[in-house]
């Protein structure tokens, strides 16, 4: 070890532990624990933690920020391919998908059209 350099030591911090607990949740953990589909509040769940801890680890880590985007994005994939097959009930999907900036557009116009008739000729 160069001079001057310094060995990390003693126990590993409370948001190393839960980044690696959060990655478990991530790759699989989310099905063993019951949750049908991974979510922040899952994940908070799972740590034993709140939804504004996890929001709270991510502004000070990079990485648990990431990680929550990553859980955020298999939902969003798990809940369209789900509903696609009608595995998930529809209203929730759409509900959920609503999370992830989808939404039902209806376009409206409201021009009329106008019919000319030309009546010269006509007795």
């Amino acid at each position: 070890m160069k001079k001057g350099g310094k060995k990390k030591v003693g126990c590993p911090s409370e948001l190393a532990e839960c980044l690696i607990k959060a990655k478990e949740y991530l790759l699989g953990g989310y099905e063993t624990f019951g949750d049908v589909v991974p979510s922040v509040a899952g994940l908070a769940c799972y740590l034993g933690k709140s939804r504004e801890a996890m929001n709270e680890y991510a502004r000070k880590d990079n990485e648990f920020s990431d990680t929550l985007e990553a859980i955020k994005t298999v939902q969003e994939n798990k809940l369209i391919n789900k509903g696609l097959t009608g595995e998930f009930n529809s209203p929730i999907v759409k509900l959920m998908l609503a999370n992830h900036d989808y939404s039902e557009k209806q376009e409206i116009n409201h021009q009329t059209a106008v019919c000319h008739l030309n009546l010269s000729g006509w007795s």
